[in-house]
């Protein structure tokens, strides 16, 4: 799942406080609709679902998903305080010119049960987002569309950062780098291996789950993104602009730029150069 083509869509938010008026009840039975994060920020309590029952403690998150009953028992000593969001997604493409949209096939990749650490960020953006719905200023829903993806983007971050993998993730992080860096050269799986000292297998395994996209995939989009503002730019000729990039065939990257636009450049730059 390339969470970069998901278009959310925001039902409701709630949250619970400190010195807040008691408004739920010690047991809670439910089967959601849709999706809901739900952060726990104090208290204690445990939720069961599928038989197996979890411990709910400040810095919780739940991702609680579709059609999956669940039962949520709250410590009566130490309620749980928390923020949630309730929404549905869809999977948003755009290719030559053309909108597809497909309803949702999967489900988001968080676990059901995650404790957070050093979750100050995430607590953060979960409050600005509730907050501002409960506010119901002008173009709330508007604002917490971009809030909820922030929420969603600082999730990933705060597990990438914790997770055993984090030592992988930031090497890949310098793959990009280094990418980014020599746009106009040929780079090798084997290069970029040893740049981080890892064996091409498994650096195209950690790539994949964490950007998406094969290495190969991955450059070659930079390029793509890289030469339409060349293009857009209308001083150099396809060529020129396929030399720039490190590419000795023209009609190979004419092929690549398709396959990853929908568009021919020729045909991008009709388009947006001469409004074609």
């Amino acid at each position: 799942m390339k969470i970069n083509n998901l278009f959310f869509h925001i039902h409701y938010c709630n949250s619970r406080q400190p010195g807040g008026v008691p408004k739920y009840s010690s047991r809670v039975n439910r089967t959601l609709q849709h999706h809901e994060l739900f952060l726990v920020t104090r208290g204690k309590g445990n939720i069961s679902v599928a038989h197996k029952n979890y411990e709910l403690k400040e810095g919780t998150l739940l991702y609680l998903c579709p059609n999956i009953p669940y039962s949520i028992e709250i410590d009566s000593v130490e309620p749980i305080c928390f923020f949630s969001v309730h929404f549905s997604y869809a999977t948003v493409g755009f290719d030559n010119d053309k909108w597809d949209i497909s309803e949702e096939v999967d489900t988001l990749p968080f676990d059901f049960v995650q404790n957070l650490k050093d979750y100050y960020v995430v607590n953060n953006v979960f409050k600005k987002l509730v907050d501002n719905w409960m506010s119901k200023l002008p173009n709330y829903e508007f604002i917490a569309k971009t809030l909820f993806q922030e929420l969603v983007f600082e999730i990933f971050q705060n597990i990438k950062n914790n997770n055993n993998n984090y030592s992988a993730s930031l090497k890949v992080d310098k793959v990009i780098e280094y990418m980014s860096q020599n746009i106009d050269n040929k780079i090798t799986l084997t290069e970029l291996s040893e740049l981080v000292c890892l064996s091409p297998a498994y650096l195209s395994r950690v790539f994949k789950e964490t950007t998406g996209y094969s290495v190969i995939e991955f450059f070659n989009k930079i390029k793509v993104d890289k030469a339409k503002g060349l293009i857009i730019d209308g001083d150099k000729k396809i060529k020129e602009v396929a030399k720039t990039l490190g590419f000795t065939d023209e009609f190979y990257f004419s092929r690549i730029f398709k396959k990853i636009e929908g568009i021919s450049p020729l045909e991008f730059y009709h388009k947006n150069v001469h409004g074609e």
